[in-house]
């Protein structure tokens, strides 16, 4: 089967990103990946995504002041320009507006550095201290208009040390998420390849 068209959208370094496309260099992966789009005109990840290939386009969030759906639709044209059949989000950081997460209803996936649905939004790693958690990782999950409330597609744990700081534990999480991302990826685009959904216009 032909492999589902994949755009990744940044804000910044682009790990993920970066895990997500060396995957992609498989023969067999049902994903690939065309485009890289950032909402941050300096986002490191967008010279990556430069250097193997990708397009990398930037759409500037600052330029639409405080309206997000118009901003929003300048992300959509770029999508469907580029014949996009599935959004992966990496540390995209912008909470998307109901319409358009109604374009990619069944067809866009983020991760989360919780296990959820413990921790939805900010300071998750500060949050498993505080509660005294034996355990912390990272969730890949469909996006629904609730933030960090879809369906789990897939976790990874890892245990809390004693030790721990926010910051040591947000790095042994990340090394998770660089492992767990690409395997969530290829299911989700294997159940979007079974639907054969039409391009959205």
């Amino acid at each position: 089967m032909t492999p589902v068209r994949l755009a990744i959208l940044i804000s910044g370094r682009g790990t993920n990103m970066e895990a997500i496309l060396h995957a992609a260099e498989a023969d067999d992966y049902p994903a690939k990946p065309v485009l890289v789009l950032s909402n941050r005109l300096d986002a490191k990840g967008l010279e990556t995504a430069a250097r193997a290939g990708l397009s990398a386009v930037s759409v500037d969030h600052k330029a639409y002041g405080k309206d997000r759906e118009t901003f929003e639709r300048a992300l959509q044209s770029v999508l469907v320009e580029h014949q996009i059949e599935m959004v992966v989000l990496a540390g995209f950081m912008r909470i998307l507006t109901p319409w358009f997460v109604r374009q990619w209803t069944g067809r866009m996936i983020n991760i989360h550095p919780s296990l959820l649905p413990k921790y939805p939004g900010l300071q998750t790693h500060q949050r498993a201290l505080d509660a005294g958690d034996d355990e912390a990782g990272c969730s890949v999950h469909w996006v629904t208009e609730g933030v960090d409330e879809g369906s789990v597609i897939a976790q990874a744990r890892v245990p809390v040390l004693a030790s721990d700081s926010a910051e040591s534990l947000a790095a042994r999480v990340l090394a998770e998420e660089h492992k767990l991302y690409p395997k969530a990826v290829a299911l989700a685009a294997e159940q979007i390849r079974s639907k054969k959904k039409p391009l959205p216009v």
